[in-house]
């Protein structure tokens, strides 16, 4: 356990309100910004006194504060930098032990959801699934978690193909409609998590949670899967709860913004 390193609390303070007028869509009065962080507006003042100071907060004519040329100077450094699959794969091996089921990073490649990352738990699952394997749009949580959040225009042609594949029997799995297809998608949406039983592999469950960006877009999905006999695939189960925080962690670290829970 990392010891208890000691820190400066007036940084620590005054970082509670930055991150509150970051959350607020508009400028904000001293006394709305500083109740938010939990503070008196006598003692928020000094700090936004210093922040306008030095550029990281602005104000209105009217007195309001806002996140100033600073900070977006800040940020636009840290978006540069930052590298989602590197994010994600600094977590996935906590979740492959906490869940003890194997955990695998899937992005956006030429050909559909592509593994680039792959962790398995103590007791590894003996299955045809390695880092490069392009996942079935229709048949796998993977591809169903892309075909849910990305834009129609880039997964249609594919998903069309696919479905035809799947239909005329010349690609292995179960045929798919596109009614069907559209209620599980819903679903997925619904829930913020893809499933599937006992598919595209027999006796093998699994949950794919999606990772987005600043701006709202998937940028990566994040891949739990085992034996339906160990796996917990409901959608508020043992393996869902821990697979979500996951992914919003990751989410959180490139940028996305999540509401702090009470």
């Amino acid at each position: 356990m990392e010891k208890n390193r000691r820190g400066i609390q007036s940084i620590e303070i005054g970082s509670a309100l930055l991150l509150q007028l970051a959350r607020h869509v508009r400028p904000v009065a001293l006394k709305d910004l500083a109740k938010s962080a939990g503070m008196t507006a006598g003692k928020a003042h000094p700090y936004m006194v210093s922040f306008l100071k030095v550029g990281f907060v602005t104000q209105t004519a009217v007195g309001h504060y806002e996140l100033g040329p600073l900070a977006l100077q800040l940020g636009l450094t840290r978006l540069q930098r930052m590298d989602p699959v590197k994010e994600a794969s600094a977590l996935i091996e906590a979740l492959a032990d906490e869940t003890s089921q194997s955990v695998a990073v899937a992005v956006w490649g030429n050909f559909g959801p592509t593994i680039v990352r792959l962790e398995e738990p103590a007791q590894p699952l003996h299955v045809n699934l390695r880092t490069g394997t392009v996942m079935s749009l229709v048949n796998t949580a993977t591809g169903r978690l892309f075909a849910a959040y990305m834009p129609p225009k880039v997964v249609e042609r594919l998903l069309s193909e696919e479905i035809s594949r799947l239909s005329y029997g010349t690609v292995q799995g179960p045929p798919v409609d596109s009614d069907t297809l559209e209620t599980l998608l819903a679903e997925t949406r619904k829930h913020g998590l893809a499933r599937t039983r006992g598919q595209p592999i027999p006796g093998i469950d699994a949950l794919c949670a999606p990772v987005f960006d600043s701006a709202g877009h998937l940028v990566l999905g994040i891949l739990v899967m085992g034996p339906a006999a160990t796996f917990d695939s409901e959608w508020d189960g043992v393996i869902a709860g821990p697979l979500r925080q996951c992914a919003q962690e990751v989410s959180r670290r490139i940028g996305r913004d999540y509401p702090q829970e009470r």
